[in-house]
């Protein structure tokens, strides 16, 4: 495990150098973003002990394996913890892949999971969960969303980007780390997600699979426009 502070109020936690989750202070504890891949109980629990502080909520940004992995195990060792995702990620981890109609009906793609935890609050884009407002941003997944933490400007974006042997918008490949690319979606939605966090003008940026970006904009206005070529080459083809 590699566990490293960003600013004041968030901690990222790492395994296997290119998987990541998030513990962000709150007034009564810490929040967790993500559950990282099976087997990472430990690893979460020893990270927020170091930090000194009680895990007091569990939140999630999409369904996929490296990020509700130990989600069932985490959430046991916290009896009472407050667990909070969207009712879109709750149908994917109960074992539902349909696709409603008004999404792009694409095929999915990626590790989705099956997790017994149920939430005790669903989320919507424009909730505050603590201090973190939530942002839709689906593309990667269909039930993908970020946080937004109103006090410093730090954006947690899942998989929406990865700075994984490079900084890029999800559906984009990068051949030293093809994960993400290869496990998204839609990529013209994960497209306008990106455009829509980067109009955040975030602060800080830190993902799923890669580094934590200072001041990243001009490195998400660069991966965006990398995409837009990739969409536009992809129309005209069509």
């Amino acid at each position: 495990m590699k566990l490293t502070q960003h600013g004041n109020n968030m901690w990222q936690v790492t395994r296997f150098a290119f998987f990541n989750n998030y513990l962000v202070r709150e007034e009564d504890g810490l929040t967790l973003i993500d559950a990282n891949m099976s087997g990472s109980q430990k690893t979460i629990m020893a990270a927020a002990e170091t930090i000194g502080l009680p895990i007091t909520r569990i939140t999630l940004t999409h369904a996929h394996g490296d990020h509700v992995g130990s989600l069932d195990e985490v959430a046991a060792l916290l009896p009472g913890v407050e667990v909070a995702f969207t009712s879109r990620t709750a149908e994917f981890l109960q074992g539902n892949r349909e696709l409603s109609p008004d999404e792009p009906q694409a095929k999915l793609r990626g590790s989705f999971m099956n997790r017994s935890t149920k939430a005790t609050r669903l989320l919507e884009p424009g909730d505050m969960l603590g201090s973190l407002r939530v942002v839709a941003a689906p593309g990667h997944t269909p039930d993908h969303i970020a946080f937004w933490d109103e006090r410093d400007g730090t954006l947690i974006a899942g998989d929406a980007f990865q700075t994984a042997a490079g900084t890029a918008v999800a559906g984009i490949m990068r051949w030293l780390f093809p994960f993400p690319a290869m496990a998204t979606w839609h990529l013209p939605t994960a497209l306008k997600t990106a455009v829509t966090l980067r109009n955040l003008k975030p602060t800080r940026l830190a993902v799923g699979h890669g580094r934590v970006l200072e001041n990243p904009v001009n490195q998400m206005e660069q991966a965006i426009e990398e995409a837009e070529a990739k969409v536009h080459a992809q129309t005209k083809m069509a």
